[in-house]
């Protein structure tokens, strides 16, 4: 099995008046790993999903090893040696790792042979540069198992250009280097092509050996990654020079005075215990303190209990047991509490979880206070215009486009909705921001705006409590980062003494208490 080499020559493709892919030629070498940038809606999906065949390009031409082919359908394309690893598992959990490879065939014997397909495995198993226990259950695998899984399926399907999308987005910072390392290994072999859709530089700049930028559907740059910089693929991502001053870069917790020690906390959580879905203790006796003018960051992998832990902050969720306090004060997180206390929200996926979709951006601005005094009159008529002509000072101050406050919310993007919604969660001064995985599934314009907004929140006072699976994000923005571990807090350390490999170890459960101790006295010394 060897590497393919992979041409696109003026590929494009339309969705009715709209061009979403047009005249885009890119080569990928064989046994390269080439990184394919650009933000949302810059054409990336479009592309790949031409390249696999779930929707046909409808003008240029794909050539493979050199020759032209008719790619259009997904059973073209894994006939031809195309596969993909996709942002989110695919795999069946209550099966066995070897279960899981024989389903991916597709076609199997109504009698499976398991004494012979057993022996087939291992014997793949042993040409592989790494292994799964065969009989392991998916469900007790950890995330990096559950990515190196669906790596092995495209392998063992003998698949020779591999497109991950977003491959390292569910695992730690240890897993990520793990499986990126192993994929720019098996390419440098020769044994496979990585065409790797990502949003993050230095994965770029650690493992590609090229990369290409899309913009608005066309094709914006191309370099040999030793020969370009994060600063320059950022200039071909946005159409303009990369934000200085604003972005995150910038903006990180180095560069930063921490709260004053003697700062008025905003949030304290103590013995905080709360219930999953499942019945079972997703936060386990779990303590916190975020003092005003201080970004407190939540990290770990998803399923240790931020999400119960943002829900219960949030009044979405009901605590077992425990005391939360805001200013000092009680709190049980009801309408009325988070009003008077100013705890306001930025959640993750906010079209879902902090909007109406069918209701306008203005509708949605005031869902807050509609029936306050001042968006009301006679005592219980909503004040439509002074709805509008706020929305419309909010949708000005927070660059919400288009700037139409009487436009359905879900009409817009994604990035425009989270700006509409901080809009409304910043329009007066907070008390305590409850941001979690704010965002998720954002271009890089809108990352770097929304991370904007967030510290200039935490300038003016506000305790910031950043719930995040991207390590990347909190190393930039908090000033103290707490690691969360099956429902506890397993570490803490000051943001700008942070090591991304012992955040790693205790997000992925390997370190102990004793380790954190020990870690913590060598930062205090230092």
């Amino acid at each position: 099995m060897a590497a393919l080499s992979l041409d696109t020559i003026s590929a494009g493709k339309s969705f009715g008046d709209f061009r979403a892919l047009d005249d885009v030629s890119i080569r990928v070498t064989a046994g390269t790993v080439h990184a394919l940038l650009g933000e949302n809606g810059a054409g990336k999906s479009t592309l790949v999903k031409g390249l696999i065949g779930y929707s046909p390009l409808d003008q240029g031409s794909i050539l493979l090893d050199g020759r032209e082919q008719a790619i259009t359908s997904p059973r073209d394309a894994h006939a031809l040696g195309i596969g993909m690893v996709y942002q989110h598992f695919t795999l069946a959990p209550g099966l066995t790792v070897a279960e899981n490879l024989l389903l991916a065939r597709g076609h199997l014997p109504w009698r499976i042979s398991w004494a012979q397909e057993r022996a087939a495995l291992e014997a793949f198993m042993d040409s592989m540069p790494f292994r799964l226990a065969l009989g392991s259950p998916v469900s007790g695998l950890s995330a990096g198992e559950k990515q190196k899984l669906e790596l092995l399926k495209q392998l063992y399907l003998q698949r020779r250009f591999l497109i991950l999308d977003e491959p390292t987005s569910v695992l730690t910072p240890q897993e990520a280097d793990e499986v990126l390392g192993l994929m720019r290994d098996l390419a440098h072999r020769n044994a496979l092509t990585v065409l790797m859709i990502t949003h993050k530089f230095h994965e770029v700049t650690a493992f590609a050996d090229a990369v290409t930028v899309l913009r608005k559907g066309r094709m914006a740059g191309h370099a040999q990654v030793a020969q370009t910089n994060p600063d320059e693929l950022a200039e071909w991502m946005m159409g303009e020079p990369r934000v200085t001053g604003k972005s995150i870069a910038s903006t990180g917790s180095t560069t930063r005075q921490p709260a004053a020690e003697d700062a008025p906390l905003g949030l304290e959580v103590q013995k905080l215990c709360v219930i999953s879905d499942r019945g079972t203790t997703a936060v386990n006796a779990l303590s916190l303190q975020v003092r005003r003018g201080e970004i407190v960051g939540i990290a770990g992998i998803s399923g240790n209990g931020q999400k119960e832990l943002a829900e219960t902050l949030l009044g979405q969720r009901r605590a077992q047991s425990g005391q939360i306090a805001v200013n000092g004060q009680p709190y049980r997180a009801t309408r009325e509490e988070m009003l008077q206390q100013k705890v306001f929200s930025l959640p993750e996926e906010p079209l879902h979880n902090a909007c109406i979709a069918d209701m306008s951006v203005a509708d949605n601005m005031a869902l807050r206070d509609f029936d306050r005094p001042a968006m009301r009159r006679f005592g219980w008529f909503i004040n439509r215009t002074a709805m509008r002509e706020r929305a419309q000072k909010l949708i000005a101050a927070f660059n919400v486009k288009p700037p139409l406050p009487e436009r359905p919310i879900g009409t817009l993007s994604g990035g425009n909705v989270q700006r509409a919604v901080l809009a409304r969660e910043l329009a007066q001064t907070a008390t305590v921001l409850i941001a979690a995985n704010p965002v998720f599934g954002l271009d890089f314009a809108a990352v770097s705006d929304i991370h904007t907004r967030i510290v200039a929140a935490r300038e003016q006072g506000t305790a910031v409590l950043l719930v995040s699976e991207d390590v990347d994000e909190l190393l930039e923005l908090a000033d103290r980062i707490l690691v969360m571990a099956n429902g506890a807090i397993a570490y803490t350390t000051e943001a700008s003494h942070a090591d991304r490999a012992t955040l790693g170890r205790y997000m992925a459960g390997h370190a102990s208490q004793s380790d954190a101790n020990a870690e913590s006295a060598l930062q205090e010394a230092a």
